[in-house]
């Protein structure tokens, strides 16, 4: 079956409707926000408390479950740039199976959110960014080897996995830690969405 859609892949499709459904379904939620909030004094998942923000958690939440979803279809699909050796394809495996273990781990944290169920949605939320590092690390050893892939796009992926790891490991009591691991992460699954296109375009 093609994973284009359109002249897209579909990898690029679900990559842009992850980011864009968290993003929209985020500043929702920021905006029926009843107090300050900010990175230095809130998790992004304050926004999802139903406590802390009780008109508009139901947003955010929805938001992570449906991004979660979105992420399943992207890390599924990044089979397209499984080519070259047997090593490289056992490496892009490994990011595509903890790939989709991280986004179940967002789709988790979106149903068991801070406030109603702190211990759950920490578990979860450790978890994720520690699943995200491991992703990152993998997917860009495995991409880099691939010609079409940008060089550059795998070093930035390098930075965000350390990042992640050490928020998931070290830094998850620093509120500007998880908004810099989530904004690196975004950006680097725009990466891989703009690449995926251009790989489509000329294979």
């Amino acid at each position: 079956m093609s994973s284009k859609s359109g002249g897209w892949p579909v990898i690029s499709i679900a990559g842009i409707a992850a980011a864009v459904v968290y993003l929209i379904f985020a500043f929702v939620a920021f905006l029926k926000y009843p107090g300050a909030y900010g990175p230095l004094t809130n998790w992004l998942s304050d926004l999802g408390n139903p406590l802390a923000n009780p008109s508009g958690a139901l947003f955010y939440r929805l938001g992570c479950i449906l991004s979660g979803a979105a992420l399943v279809l992207f890390y599924l699909k990044l089979g397209i740039w499984n080519t070259g050796s047997k090593k490289t394809r056992v490496l892009l495996t490994i990011a595509q199976y903890t790939g989709v273990f991280s986004a179940v781990c967002l789709i988790v944290t979106g149903i068991f959110p801070l406030g109603t169920s702190t211990e759950i949605h920490s578990l979860w939320s450790m978890m994720l960014y520690i699943s995200l590092g491991f992703f990152l690390t993998f997917s860009a050893t495995a991409l880099m080897k691939n010609p079409a892939f940008k060089k550059g796009f795998g070093y930035y992926s390098f930075v965000t996995a350390a990042v992640n790891f050490m928020f998931g490991a070290i830094l998850h009591e620093i509120f500007w830690a998880e908004w810099i691991s989530v904004g690196l992460f975004i950006a680097y699954v725009l990466m891989i969405t703009y690449n995926s296109v251009a790989l489509a375009r000329y294979s």
